[in-house]
């Protein structure tokens, strides 16, 4: 019976996929879960495994080619698996001739290996690079032990198996950039040993009839327990330029129309590089020119070894991505900051009251906690400041959902790690979250989901010093609070000056949404809330 093998669902909003590299050929036997193409979406490259048996007829995608959700890929022959199970028989071939019931039981034992698949990072990440290997062949891994030790764009995390048994071989290589989806080690001997089932076609070679039953019902086993199809649509695709994912979102992010880039792959595909030459172009031709929006033409650097001698580094992921993400905030957000002073002098002797009681929970009473806690009343009140701005739709997003990020100076660079539902946790449970962050930062053990999801950032410098600072907008977010050192003041308080201990504030915000107006009320309640805390009671 001809069978077809269609491509799978791939991700929200991802419709299409460009196929990198075809993995089979007509004329070879496929297994379910056996590779059968290499692709690329906007999100990663990854491998397709396959979803039916048997041998290929017929295959209809093309490298290069882009094909949609639901398209067909293979064509198989159903009836031919039981030609072809058989001859996995070299586990018959090795256990002599007899081909009785005692020689079906040893192969029943032998298992094909595993893999572990660098599994997904995080949105927009699809490579990492290995920083460790935390196993070596022979070792037995168990599930969820941590393998290998990765850098992304965001963090350094500990990546946990999902697979256990006895590992035969590891793929990868300390220094290694490994993507999404890129096998990392195989085992043997673990959970996916197959089940004894398998091992029925073995004693009758020469009866068609008998064998055709016997591979079929292992099948659906071995498919649920590494692959679960889902129901496709296929997707509408537009007429648009033959560019790569990878070349529209760095298109995207440098706000180029890819339909007037130039491509030069075959029939005029369009790769990241010529994305880059056609940006470099723009910028040199304007150079002359009056500059339009926020665009800046690349200067090239001196030669700095003429004046001495130099080093040169490479920046770490972390770094580098900051600097991405930064200048695209800097250079798309309209900025402007708002400074005020809040008089915590009452705050902070309620604070050391309390700090014992927070302490007895395994955290300490901080005022990046307190004011965590004031940020989440003041978003519920003040709901523009918990949205973002998408001007390709011309519209704003109001989240119902309230999650403050907490910028973090760690070795390798800024990382803004998340404590979700602050508006329903109390401030000794906030409190525990910022240890936990603050832990996982200190000992590089930060994931992808503990970085993401954010709706406000608070900045604080105040253990280092400073007054005031202008922190830059953490996209796509429109608002961020700087925290500098709180220091005593003379303030001239009924008829007199007295000392105070003032903790200097600075709003930086999306002025495409925030008036000058709504900024400063917001800043005032916060103030407000810090100097009277009975007012969060009060107003809620």
């Amino acid at each position: 019976m001809r069978k077809e093998f269609k491509l799978p669902e791939l991700g929200e909003n991802i419709d299409a996929a460009d196929v990198l590299k075809i993995l089979v050929k007509a004329g070879d036997y496929i297994k379910h879960d056996e590779p059968v193409l290499e692709i690329e979406t906007d999100k990663a490259t990854i491998e397709v495994p396959s979803t039916v048996e048997g041998l290929i007829k017929e295959v209809l995608a093309v490298e290069g080619q882009k094909i949609k959700v639901g398209s067909t890929v293979i064509v198989v022959e159903e009836s031919a698996a039981p030609a072809e199970a058989p001859a996995a028989a070299p586990v018959t071939a090795e256990v002599s001739v007899p081909a009785s019931a005692p020689s079906v039981s040893e192969p029943a034992k032998v298992s094909a290996p595993a893999e572990f698949i660098l599994p997904e990072l995080g949105e927009n990440i699809d490579a990492a690079d290995v920083l460790k290997i935390l196993i070596k062949v022979g070792d037995v891994v168990a599930a969820d032990q941590a393998v290998i030790e990765i850098e992304t764009d965001k963090a350094t995390i500990e990546v946990p198996s999902n697979i256990s048994g006895t590992v035969t071989e590891i793929l990868i290589k300390e220094g290694q950039k490994a993507k999404v989806g890129q096998p990392v080690f195989r085992v043997s001997g673990g959970a996916a040993v197959s089940a004894p089932a398998e091992a029925k076609p073995a004693p009758a070679p020469q009866a068609p009839a008998e064998q055709k039953s016997g591979p079929v019902k292992p099948a659906p086993a071995q498919q649920e327990s590494k692959f679960v199809p889902v129901d496709t649509q296929p997707g509408i695709l537009t007429d648009a330029a033959p560019a790569a994912p990878s070349a529209r979102r760095i298109a995207r992010e440098l706000g180029v129309d890819v339909n007037k880039v130039t491509g030069s792959g075959p029939h005029g595909r369009i790769s990241v590089d010529d994305v880059k030459a056609y940006v470099k172009k723009l910028n040199l031709s304007r150079r002359e020119e009056k500059p339009s929006g926020f665009g800046v033409a690349a200067v090239p650097l001196p030669d700095f070894t003429k004046f001495g001698t130099i080093e040169r580094k490479p920046m770490s992921n972390i770094r580098t991505k900051t600097a991405e993400h930064l200048s695209y905030a800097w250079a798309s957000i309209p900025h402007v900051t708002q400074f005020d002073k809040a008089d915590i002098t009452d705050l902070e002797a309620i604070r050391k009251m309390f700090a014992p009681k927070v302490e007895a929970k395994g955290a300490k009473l901080t005022v990046t906690a307190i004011l965590i806690k004031v940020i989440s009343h003041a978003l519920n009140k003040f709901p523009q400041f918990n949205a973002s701005v998408d001007m390709e739709k011309k519209e704003i997003i109001y989240k119902s959902y309230c999650n403050i990020g907490v910028a973090v100076d760690t070795e390798r660079g800024l990382i803004v790690p998340v404590i979700n539902d602050t508006d329903k946790k109390n401030i000794t449970e906030i409190s525990l979250g910022l240890a936990e962050i603050s832990e996982k930062a200190r000992l590089r053990k930060i994931s992808p989901e503990d970085l993401q999801g954010g709706c406000f950032t608070i900045s604080n410098l105040g253990g280092i010093g400073g007054t005031y600072f202008t922190p830059i907008v953490n996209s796509p977010e429109v608002a961020i609070l700087g925290v500098s050192k709180g220091a005593y003041e003379p303030v001239y308080k009924n008829g007199e000056f007295v000392p105070r201990l003032m903790l200097p504030l600075s709003l930086s915000y999306d002025h495409r949404i925030i008036d000058g107006a709504d900024a400063i009320r917001f800043l005032r309640w916060v103030i407000e809330a810090l100097e009277q805390p009975m007012k969060i009671l009060i107003e809620g």
